[in-house]
């Protein structure tokens, strides 16, 4: 024994330590090299967002401000003075507001998702996070649940609080709807319309008339058996005008308020994801976020005004048409200066370019969102760290 000690010390070969098996691979690695992003990950790019208090106001106020402002000075309005003022929710205010949510509601949702898409650029991470050992397409797709789950939920209260009090606080709805002093009763099918109307026939003429063209004189008006032939040949169009005006004159029912709702938080959705892809494309935070208002609020009106020959469908493809033929009838009321609409998937389009197929316009939407987040993707995972 003391031979052996003595041997080692001396600088004589010593034991060999055992061969060590194949070492497991480590449960933290394989976390990090995960493509899909953990429940921490998503938690601390949350937190990380929430910090910016900044863009975080901005988000809130375009989103929340508007009918937070309106309907909260209607209502004090109306509560002080209600024979001056009339109530607080009315067809027209809804529509108003809810569009005008949908176009700030697209910018800020834009501007969150350049922001997601860049943050680690701008503020030199990205390297300290590939270091690490991330899964770069992980980094990426942490980011969609952290802007989703702050856009809808805010979209949510905000349009929550509009439908109550169009609904609780709001004018009662109307009997009839009114066309150049003839009242005609809501809620009638095209059948039942022209029905009523052949049954008043000079009323009926009267009421869609649009009234005399330059130069003429006051004249006699068409006889009863005119009336009718001009009430059936044009019923359709009667029609139209019909359901525009009822809708514009009713609160909305509440599967009305649900497909309106619903659309909102799809163009929330929209334009965070396309604004992610984009701002993950670039790497540059400013110059993503105006080329998104810029598709928001010049490129989509120019191509929506009128129909450009041999470019309709390139036209289509743009997804903020896609999203505007849509819109539920409810908003028609609301359209501003767009022309009236068109009722299309249970929507009702105010721009002034011809009607696309349905699945055109599931495809156009679902393209735009899937082939963002492909770019995106690609452009974080090809990045140089």
């Amino acid at each position: 024994m003391t031979e052996v000690s003595s041997a080692a010390e001396v600088g004589g070969p010593a034991r060999e330590p055992l061969a060590a098996g194949p070492r497991p691979p480590d449960s933290m690695t394989r976390r990090l090299g995960a493509w899909l992003p953990t429940w921490d990950m998503i938690t601390t790019r949350h937190l990380e967002q929430r910090k910016r208090k900044g863009l975080m106001i901005v988000v809130v106020l375009l989103i929340a401000a508007l009918p937070v402002l309106v309907l909260g000075i209607r209502l004090v309005f109306h509560a002080v003075d209600p024979k001056t003022y009339g109530p607080a929710g009315s067809p027209g205010i809804f529509a108003v507001v809810c569009n005008t949510m949908a176009e700030f509601g697209f910018i800020a949702a834009a501007a969150l998702g350049t922001s997601l898409g860049t943050t680690d650029f701008t503020d030199g991470m990205f390297r300290h996070l590939v270091v690490t050992g991330r899964s770069r397409l992980a980094l990426y797709l942490a980011r969609i649940p952290v802007g989703l789950s702050i856009l809808l939920p805010l979209v949510a209260l905000a349009f929550a609080a509009t439908s109550l009090v169009t609904s609780y606080a709001g004018s009662p709805q109307p009997a009839s709807v009114n066309f150049n002093g003839v009242n005609i009763p809501v809620s009638l099918s095209q059948a039942q319309l022209e029905s009523w109307l052949l049954e008043r026939p000079v009323q009926g003429a009267t009421a869609f008339e649009q009234g005399p063209g330059p130069g003429s004189g006051p004249g006699p008006g068409p006889s009863p058996a005119q009336a009718r032939t001009t009430i059936k040949q044009n019923i359709g169009t009667y029609y139209g005008q019909y359901v525009s005006t009822e809708v514009t004159s009713e609160n909305p029912p509440v599967n009305e308020m649900v497909k309106i709702g619903l659309w909102l938080e799809l163009e929330v959705g929209v334009g965070f994801m396309v604004g992610l892809g984009l701002g993950s494309l670039l790497g540059q935070r400013t110059v993503s976020t105006v080329l998104m208002i810029v598709l928001e609020i010049i490129v989509t009106p120019i191509l929506g005004n009128s129909a450009i020959p041999y470019f309709l469908n390139g036209q289509r493809l743009d997804v903020g048409i896609a999203l505007d033929q849509m819109r539920p009838a409810g908003l028609a009321g609301g359209a501003g200066l767009h022309a009236p609409g068109r009722v299309i998937f249970g929507g009702r389009g105010v721009l002034n370019i011809p009607p696309m197929p349905t699945w055109a316009m599931i495809a156009v939407i679902v393209g735009w969102i899937v082939g963002w987040s492909v770019i995106g993707a690609w452009r974080m995972i090809t990045r140089d760290a």
